[in-house]
Order: C-alpha cells, then structure tokens, then sequence
C-alpha cells in the first residue's frame, strides 16, 4: 500500500463570510496538531506547509497518495469539530488503490468541503 500524506496548511485562517479572521494560534496550524496527535492508519503521515493557496477558503487539507490515487484539496475545516470526520475520510481513503470513495460512504465534510480532485500522475502521463 503506497503511503497517504496529510499536507495541512499551517498558517490558514478561519473564514467568516468571506473575510479571514486574524487569530493566534492560526486554525492550520491548530488543525495541524490536532491530526498529529490522531488516531490515523500507520502508513498515513501528516505534514505541515507554510501555503496551499486556499487562503479565501478558510482552513485547507490536501490528501495525497502516490502516482495511483487521485489527490483532493479539503477547505473550510474546523480543527474543532472537523478532525473525527477527517479521520474517517482519511482512513477511507488509505484503504482505496486509487483514492475514489464512494460518495455516499464519504464523510460529510469530504463530501460538502471539496475544493478540488487532482486525476492520478500516471493518468495524466498516459495522454
């Protein structure tokens, strides 16, 4: 099985009607901590980065997992309510040869906080 990352954005801030909120410590990076310290699959590893660029979506997640599995960038998380549901969608995902979840057995924040779905790298090298 190909190892899963976790790539959390450290420095998002929490979005209110479409204005970010300056707060310390930053939501990402609280977020961050908080999958660190999950109960995740054993070959799932969460990192930080400093910007996924999803700054207007609030707290962000991009989930990887090699050549085979299509990557998804996950937004407007909350590091309070959100991180069972991640974990759980996480754990799904893992469990996938190429990271497609059935819809209906998606958590409700994979399902409704889908920023974006990148196709396979071996996809796009086919042509």
């Amino acid at each position: 099985m190909a190892q899963v990352t976790i790539t959390v954005c450290t420095t998002c801030r929490k979005t209110v009607n479409g204005e970010r909120v300056p707060a310390e410590p930053r939501p990402g990076a609280q977020l961050f901590e908080a999958l660190r310290a999950a109960d995740l699959p054993k070959d799932v590893r969460v990192v930080g980065n400093e910007c996924l660029s999803a700054c207007d979506n609030g707290c962000s997640l991009a989930l990887t997992g090699g050549p085979d599995r299509w990557t998804y960038i996950y937004s407007h998380l909350d590091p309070e309510t959100h991180v069972d549901e991640i974990v759980k969608g996480v754990t799904a995902y893992a469990a996938t040869e190429d990271g497609i979840v059935p819809w209906r057995e998606r958590p409700v924040v994979f399902r409704k906080q889908s920023l974006a779905r990148i196709p396979p790298q071996k996809d796009q090298a086919d042509g």
